[in-house]
């Protein structure tokens, strides 16, 4: 399961590196993977995009999107990224502390 969702988000050809061999952005895939092994019910994301270039943003982004419509997992995520916007079902929006949209 665990190199199954390496290549799912995009670390197929990295699967032999240690940790201080990846970037931060692909640690930071390495972490979304590591969040999806258990198979959860909810992953809650804090900024799934945020060290990431906007082509592996949206890999990212259309993979968790796949985990909710093909394995019916919740994904409840907080960003500054306008990117995700598109991507989710509910937006909810804060300006300072208080809910606007």
């Amino acid at each position: 399961r665990a190199v199954d969702l390496l290549r799912r988000v995009g670390l197929g050809d990295r699967l032999d590196h240690t940790p201080d061999e990846l970037s931060g952005g692909q640690r930071q895939r390495v972490a979304i993977a590591r969040a999806l092994i258990n198979e959860p019910d909810i992953v809650l994301a804090d900024e799934p995009t945020g060290n990431l270039d906007r082509e592996t943003g949206e890999t990212i982004l259309e993979e968790l999107t796949a985990l909710q419509t093909n394995e019916n997992v919740a994904v409840v995520a907080v960003t500054h990224d306008e990117q995700l916007v598109e991507y989710g079902d509910r937006v909810v929006e804060l300006v300072d502390g208080r809910v606007t949209a």
